[in-house]
């Protein structure tokens, strides 16, 4: 009788789990629009806690913080995440985009605590800078998470992570500023944020990374690496500090001709631009990476079709947005705000139209972007920044907050002419930007 013969079975090979396919294109916008909207709105939300329970000095301290703090932390940023979304041959790991917004980062924390202590300003300004310049920070990290998410056109858990931190932001600040203060609620902003960070935003990357590209939330100190990818960034890094600058140098100009009281008026219906841009902004995160692999794949056809469909959709929010302000403009703000704000109907027209041709060239931005056009965005925004001072430095003086808004006006379209003449260039046989 033969005895069958027992081998030893090799072991088998656990494989990782298959990394999920990308979401629909709709699937992404729906979570990324309501990401935006609910972040946005909650924003907008706690502008109105600090009109309604402040007044338009307090708003006026706010928005200086935040003018302040945002050019340098979106330069620390150098728009790593556009960078992400848009690298489809996988030049960079994430540690590599981790690692250098880090050090970055650093950076932009020494430049806020020295405005704060040689700036000139009073302590309870100081104190707030600094506070929400640790928040900015913060949040500056986070959007590595997002940018490494973004790549894998996973939009929901972006979303799910902008709509929490809408919700702590809002509760957080007006908690702090009705038992003690706008310098409370600012530190309820930057703990909550940093909260969120650790609990939900590392977590959900980790998991990603590991499902998708088999890599690992951890900085990396290869040195030529990152030299290479802060070489590669830095014209973006520009490029935001001077949109960023775009947008602050009205709110710095007004608040220096006309002071705090001011300026609150003219960032409280700036905010209710946030409509149209939080659609613009869903849009073409959204669709980022479509274009990039379009038109790295030579799709110039399908690029510009989609880019056609995201220009519509601009120009309609725009036409919206100026027909709501002319013909409700008055009751609006006196319900969202105080009265007091009611009689700025006409800086509210203009500032609906400055936004109008901002949805536009922020579209075209993002096709810019994708499309890999990177050095030449800093001689466009160069100019961009340039009309606008030379609107704020004509203007201000004369006509307060709303030659601030005509300032803005000029920018808008600088942009859009500018960017359209790149993208035409680059997209032209032969053509390079």
């Amino acid at each position: 009788m033969k005895h069958a013969v027992l081998t030893p079975t090799a072991p088998i090979a656990m494989e990782p789990p298959p990394a999920p396919r990308p979401a629909s294109l709709r699937n992404n916008f729906a979570w990324t629009f309501a990401g935006n909207v609910v972040y946005a709105a909650c924003q907008w939300g706690m502008l109105v806690v600090l009109a309604k329970f402040g007044d338009a000095e307090m708003v006026g301290r706010f928005s200086l913080a935040l003018s302040i703090t945002a050019p340098i932390f979106l330069f620390a940023g150098l728009n790593t995440r556009a960078l992400q979304a848009s690298d489809a041959k996988r030049d960079f790991t994430f540690s590599d985009y981790y690692s250098l917004r880090l050090i970055m980062v650093s950076l932009g924390l020494l430049a806020t605590f020295a405005w704060a202590g040689f700036g000139r300003l009073d302590a309870v300004m100081a104190s707030v800078l600094i506070l929400i310049g640790v928040a900015k920070g913060i949040e500056s990290i986070a959007d590595v998470c997002y940018g490494a998410l973004q790549h894998q056109e996973r939009m929901k858990p972006i979303a799910v992570s902008m709509i929490l931190k809408g919700a702590l932001s809002l509760a957080v600040l007006a908690l702090g500023v009705m038992m003690s203060g706008l310098q409370a609620g600012a530190f309820g902003l930057a703990a909550a944020w940093g909260v969120l960070w650790l609990v939900y935003d590392l977590p959900q990357t980790a998991d990603a990374l590991e499902r998708g590209v088999r890599e690992t939330v951890r900085p990396r100190s290869d040195r030529r690496t990152l030299l290479r990818l802060f070489r590669l960034a830095f014209p973006l890094g520009i490029v935001l500090f001077l949109l960023s600058l775009t947008t602050s140098l009205p709110r710095f100009f007004v608040e220096r001709e006309r002071g705090y009281a001011e300026l609150g008026v003219f960032v409280a219906l700036s905010y209710l631009m946030i409509a149209g841009t939080t659609v613009v902004n869903a849009l073409g995160q959204s669709a980022t990476p479509r274009l990039a692999r379009h038109f790295a794949h030579g799709e110039r056809r399908e690029f510009f079709s989609l880019l056609t469909k995201l220009l519509g959709i601009g120009a309609f929010l725009g036409l919206g947005g100026l027909a709501i302000a002319a013909v409700i403009g008055r009751p609006l703000l006196t319900l969202l705000y105080r009265p007091e704000y009611g009689e700025h109907v006409e800086l509210f027209l203009w500032l609906m139209a400055a936004a109008a041709l901002q949805y536009l060239g922020s579209f075209l931005g993002y096709a810019i972007t994708a499309a890999r056009i990177i050095a030449p965005q800093v001689w466009l925004f160069a100019a961009v920044c340039g009309a606008t001072s030379i609107g704020c430095w004509l203007w201000t003086p004369i006509y307060g907050a709303i030659g601030a808004a005509w300032a803005l006006l000029l920018a808008g379209v600088v942009q859009l002419v500018g960017s359209a003449l790149l993208l035409t260039i680059a997209s032209a046989p032969g053509g390079e930007a």
